[in-house]
C-alpha cells in the first residue's frame, strides 16, 4: 500500500472493504484496512461511492476526510506491530489502558501523528520520531 497515488490508495480501501463484505480471503494489509473501515460505519457510505476516490475533502468547510482519518488508524497500528519508533508499543498499550479501549487511544495519538506529519511536510524532512514519542508520552501524563 506504499503509493503516492491518492486514487490507488483509496481504491485499496474500497476493495478491501468490499472483499470483506463478500467473504473473500484477505491479505494481511487488506484485513487491517477492512477492520479499520468496520470500526468507522460513518465512513462506509463514502467508500461505496466510487467517486470518493477522486474527491477533494474541504477541511475549511468542516468536511472530514475519511481516508485520512482511517489512514492514520492504519499507520498507528502498523507502528505498534513494528514498535517503531522504538518504545511505541509499550506507550500504546499503556494509553489503551488509560483511554479504556484501543480505538480511543488511537484517536488521542492521532493528534501527535498529525502534528509530526505536518511538521515534517512543512520542513521538508522526515518525521521527528522523538518528538512524536514525546507527544504520546504527554498523553499519559
Amino acid at each position: 500500500m506504499f503509493s503516492q497515488d491518492r486514487v490507488q490508495l483509496r481504491t485499496f480501501y474500497r476493495s478491501s472493504f468490499e472483499a470483506l463484505k463478500n467473504g473473500l480471503p484477505l491479505e494481511p494489509l487488506q484485513a487491517l484496512v477492512a477492520q479499520v473501515v468496520v470500526e468507522h460505519p460513518e465512513y462506509q457510505l463514502a467508500l461505496e461511492n466510487a467517486d470518493s476516490a477522486h474527491k477533494d475533502f474541504q477541511v475549511a468547510t468542516g468536511e472530514s476526510n475519511p481516508f485520512l482519518h482511517m489512514g492514520m488508524h492504519v499507520a498507528l497500528r502498523e507502528q505498534m506491530v513494528a514498535d517503531r519508533p522504538a518504545g511505541m508499543s509499550v506507550l500504546y498499550r499503556t494509553l489503551c489502558l488509560k483511554a479504556g479501549d484501543p480505538h480511543a487511544a488511537e484517536h488521542m495519538m492521532m493528534e501527535c501523528l498529525g502534528e509530526a506529519m505536518w511538521r515534517a511536510q512543512s520542513n521538508n524532512t522526515a518525521p521527528d520520531e522523538e518528538a512524536f514519542l514525546a507527544c504520546v508520552r504527554r498523553l499519559l501524563a
